[in-house]
């Protein structure tokens, strides 16, 4: 089996090609899992993943994720997993821009089955 040379990311390298809100980039793949770097600010759409899990961490600023009955401040240097089927809506608050790190399978859907302005179906690697 051939093997690649494997070299250290540099996120805040990363994070200058990230220049829309809501578009994640991808920056690597584990396996099946597909690892994305974005930049949100403001509300995002509600929605869900069937078949999929999400891991958010917090690289910069405070991100507020939003459940139906509740919502959880996930601070820098902090995760949250989502579980599968869990409605869920990712916020910012007071237009603070806020730097994401996302693990998700390849087969997971940016918006689930809802269909959005947001909702981006192509993820750049950079």
């Amino acid at each position: 089996m051939k093997r690649t040379h494997m070299k250290s990311i540099n996120l805040k390298e990363k994070y200058d090609h990230v220049n829309d809100f809501w578009h994640p980039h991808q920056i690597g793949i584990v396996d099946n899992m597909q690892v994305l770097l974005a930049k949100i600010k403001g509300e995002f759409v509600w929605h869900s993943h069937e078949n999929e899990d999400e891991l958010f961490q917090v690289v910069k600023g405070t991100l507020y994720m939003q459940f139906r009955d509740r919502t959880e401040v996930v601070q820098q240097g902090e995760i949250i997993i989502v579980p599968k089927g869990v409605e869920h809506c990712p916020m910012t608050k007071n237009d603070e821009v806020v730097q994401l790190m996302l693990f998700e399978k390849l087969s997971t859907a940016h918006t689930g089955n809802v269909k959005d302005e947001k909702t981006q179906t192509d993820y750049p690697k950079i």
